[in-house]
């Protein structure tokens, strides 16, 4: 890995700006959700613990380069001091002055960055203003790595930087994953639309060894072939790119898996009447909502051979019963294979987490992202602005 760590830079007596990302859920003024505030504890401990004061960056919101009082990061502090287990400055209007005057051993937030518009414009004198506030920048933020801001990209080509602990966790595992990977390699790749997804399959059929198609985008894959999928979610404009698909997949040698069975109903509610078909055999009045027991038969055997998987997606309408079953089903079996050993398993995104979280195996897989954008950017290929600061600094 060619950028650096905490374990490579002294920070005995520096002020080390920390980008974290703690824009976590909040209801009722009350954090209902701690998991992210939880993943950069680490980071802050081990700053303190070195001799530095660790002075957070983060956004929260979407306030569009305005001071928004609904999205002041105040509303973190008490669950920020719950998990470190000590009390966190918070800081709306920073200067050096006031930062320097603190004891060494404080913790200080920084109001949202986002409530200026320079931050999202990376603007230069933004990015030399925060890395006037401190001596050392440490990214501890992938979730925004794709992001280049100037608390993300324009201050780290400013300062020594390194990679916090949660940052570096997460690429070691991308890299893992996806840049020298243990083969064969099997890709899930679920959601509503090949559309979003273009790049996504674009880079992932040159490198992996078995992509597996689920959802709404296997639809349009199934139709693209010709074949009648009723009423489903179907994006019939893209039957060209989904055969382009097929075919760069098969010059590159690896083979897609879509439904060879699926599952079917006139409703798109809970527990609606339903039945298993062959996927050439779609009532016209009828709309696919998950994959058949015989597809995922089939992707658990695929699975089984593998030693890599990533997972992005569900492979049907997860959110109602029983239309979860197919990626329970092959979400349970990749768990139980990375448990013993035999898979490392990383995934990512939104509804791939939910889907984990609702099947009970999320804590098996080897390793779960929370970030979006950026795990969805980086499956696709793309140069991440924030870790190409870290490498090039």
């Amino acid at each position: 890995m060619s950028w650096k760590t905490l374990d490579d830079l002294d920070l005995n007596g520096k002020r080390v700006l920390v980008r974290v990302d703690i824009n976590v859920p909040v209801e009722d003024g009350r954090v209902t959700d701690a998991t992210r505030i939880e993943r950069i504890i680490p980071t802050l401990k081990d700053i303190l613990a070195k001799g530095g004061t660790p002075i957070m960056l983060a956004h929260f919101g979407r306030p569009k380069g305005q001071v928004v009082p609904e999205m002041s990061l105040r509303v973190t502090l008490p669950a920020l001091e719950a998990a470190l287990g000590r009390d966190v400055t918070f800081i709306e209007r920073p200067s050096r002055e006031m930062i320097d005057a603190l004891p060494q051993d404080s913790v200080v937030l920084i109001e949202n960055t986002r409530f200026t518009a320079m931050e999202e414009q990376n603007d230069p004198q933004m990015a030399g203003f925060l890395a006037s506030l401190g001596d050392v920048f440490v990214n501890d933020a992938f979730s925004a790595a794709h992001r280049a801001h100037a608390s993300t990209e324009g201050v780290a080509r400013l300062l020594p930087n390194c990679a916090g602990r949660l940052m570096a966790e997460e690429l070691a595992a991308l890299e893992k994953a996806l840049g020298t990977p243990q083969r064969p390699v099997v890709a899930v790749v679920g959601g509503a639309k090949i559309s979003t997804k273009l790049d996504l399959l674009g880079n992932l059929v040159g490198k992996v060894d078995h992509l597996v198609i689920g959802g709404g985008m296997a639809n349009t894959f199934l139709a693209a072939q010709g074949i009648d999928v009723g009423k489903s979610l179907c994006e019939h404009d893209l039957a060209e790119t989904a055969l382009e698909i097929l075919k760069k997949a098969n010059a590159a040698g690896c083979e897609i898996i879509i439904p060879r069975d699926v599952v079917v109903a006139r409703e798109f509610k809970a527990n609606a009447d339903h039945e298993v078909v062959a996927a050439t055999a779609c009532p016209s009045d009828a709309m696919i909502l998950d994959a058949g027991p015989d597809t995922v038969t089939y992707i658990t055997q695929v699975i089984a051979s593998a030693r890599t998987l990533i997972w992005n997606g569900p492979l049907g309408a997860f959110e109602l019963t029983p239309f979860d079953a197919a990626t329970n089903a092959a979400a349970k079996f990749a768990a139980a294979q990375s448990v013993k050993g035999a898979l490392i398993s990383v995934a990512g995104g939104g509804d791939t987490v939910a889907a984990l979280n609702q099947a009970g195996v999320a804590s098996d897989f080897t390793y779960i992202s929370t970030a979006g954008g950026a795990f969805l950017e980086w499956m696709e290929g793309k140069t991440l602005p924030g870790v190409a600061a870290l490498q090039s600094n």
